[in-house]
């Protein structure tokens, strides 16, 4: 599966955040443009998990995301 666009990028906070400046480029191509598999929030996400909007793909939080 990985090298096709992860089915929620277009909902995505990554892209929002990458779109607005905020987050490097390296997280959307790395995880939501490539091996989203291994995408914390992509995995979450699919079991209905919650997780915050400025949690990264790695399970990080940036806290610096929480009010953008």
């Amino acid at each position: 599966m990985a090298g096709r666009q992860c089915k929620w990028y277009p909902v995505c906070p990554m892209k929002r955040y990458t779109d607005r400046g905020l987050l490097d480029p390296y997280w959307v191509a790395h995880y939501c443009m490539g091996d989203w598999e291994s995408c914390v929030r992509y995995r979450m996400e699919e079991e209905g998990e919650y997780h915050p909007d400025w949690m990264l793909p790695d399970g990080s939080i940036d806290e610096s995301l929480r009010n953008s």
